[in-house]
């Protein structure tokens, strides 16, 4: 036995401790230069201390080290879901029907926007259907932590996340029900094309109601006790998070039904409103870190054009849906534009969402990046830009 095993080898073996500290403090630096010298969201700061260190950069984490660091972006999708469903009000749209309908309304546009452009550039019905349904969902994380970092309330800023949490869960359903296609495109049996969306659809509902239950009991039996609450929730969401994992559901959906359910369910209020942003702000670093990593500068040569056709496709959908119900939904005449402008982001969720069509079929996957991860990559430095500017103009920024 050699007298120095006791020395660490080199290269050192990838550890899931070490590659989460370098990825909170990579981005925790780049979030505070983006904020401090140049005035922009810290997240711009995350996503491109992402790039650096990525498969466009210096290469310090490749795709393997990013897979392993999946745990962290499903807790940090699942606190940031479970947030934004919290904010989604059944109450407020029965009262409000014109919001519920600009919802509709900017969805269904914003899909038959995307889809007709892009079979028009000659890219297949299929892979045109699934990549418009992506495009539905406006970047849940962006919209909300450019929201908090702002400390922004008011009409524009409220309208903003409600429509986010509605458009993402459209956006899944629909990219859910095109799986049937996708299986048939693959010769996969009837069997396998019936029910795999339903057991996505109906088993990650059902996730989210039995942790909105769970969160509503321990909520009464612990009595009024913030500290107790947020530990409490913590935990639940961990626990969603693991379980849609292992039982192949969908963290998205499941996380957010979570929120939305416990928000609607809980008419006691038996839940206090404890701040879980405080406790995840290193897990949403890390996310976009992540995110930034598995990007490639490249594929903006590749597929470019295809990529600003979907944004600018997708952009024309959302205004028109938005600002066709702006006047009868009682918004501040001048803030329609700027809610549309305020939906712009698409980022992790999208990457997500062609990560699980990659896993199903590795071929259909690869060609379904080509068209969106372009767009995301471009999206994700100014999306959070399109945000702040949107909710500073509205006047709704704290000084």
């Amino acid at each position: 036995m050699s007298t120095l095993n006791y020395l660490p080898s080199f290269p050192l073996p990838p550890d899931p401790v070490l590659l989460f500290g370098l990825l909170l403090l990579s981005g925790f630096a780049g979030g505070e230069i983006a904020h401090r010298m140049l005035r922009l969201p810290r997240i711009v700061g995350y996503v491109s201390a992402g790039l650096a260190l990525g498969v466009s950069g210096l290469g310090l984490l490749d795709y393997e080290l990013a897979r392993q660091a999946q745990v962290f972006v499903d807790i940090a999708l699942g606190l940031i879901l479970f947030e934004l469903g919290r904010r989604l009000d059944f109450n407020w749209l029965r009262r409000d029907r014109w919001l519920a309908a600009t919802s509709l309304a900017e969805c269904a546009l914003s899909f038959g926007c995307v889809y007709l452009a892009l079979v028009y550039f000659d890219i297949a019905p299929l892979y045109a259907a699934v990549a418009a349904a992506i495009g539905v969902s406006t970047s849940p994380a962006v919209v909300m932590l450019v929201a908090q970092e702002l400390r922004a309330e008011g009409q524009v800023t409220e309208r903003a996340l409600n429509l986010v949490a509605i458009n993402s869960v459209v956006a899944f359903v629909l990219a859910t029900m095109l799986l049937s296609w996708i299986h048939h495109e693959y010769r996969a049996g009837w069997a396998i094309m019936l029910s795999h969306p339903v057991y996505l659809l109906t088993g990650s509902l059902l996730l989210g109601f039995v942790a909105s239950w769970a969160a509503i009991l321990f909520g009464r039996w612990l009595g009024k006790r913030e500290e107790l609450h947020l530990v409490m929730l913590l935990g639940l969401i961990v626990l969603a998070v693991g379980a849609a994992a292992a039982l192949k559901l969908s963290v998205l959906l499941a996380l957010l039904a979570f929120g939305v359910i416990v928000k609607n369910m809980d008419r006691n209020h038996d839940l206090m409103q404890v701040d879980i942003g405080k406790v995840g702000q290193m897990f949403f670093i890390v996310l976009f870190v992540v995110t930034g990593a598995t990007l490639q500068l490249g594929e903006l040569m590749t597929g470019g054009a295809v990529a600003l056709v979907l944004i600018l496709a997708r952009f024309v959908g959302k205004s028109i849906g938005v600002l066709g119900f702006a006047y009868f939904s009682g918004i501040r005449p001048g803030s329609g534009g700027l809610l549309a402008i305020a939906l712009t982001p698409m980022s992790g969720f999208a990457i997500v969402m062609v990560y699980n069509a990659t896993d199903l079929y590795p071929e259909f996957g690869a060609k379904l990046a080509a068209i969106v991860l372009s767009a995301v990559l471009i999206l994700e430095l100014i999306g959070p830009i399109a945000v702040q500017f949107a909710l500073k103009k509205a006047g709704e920024t704290a000084a």
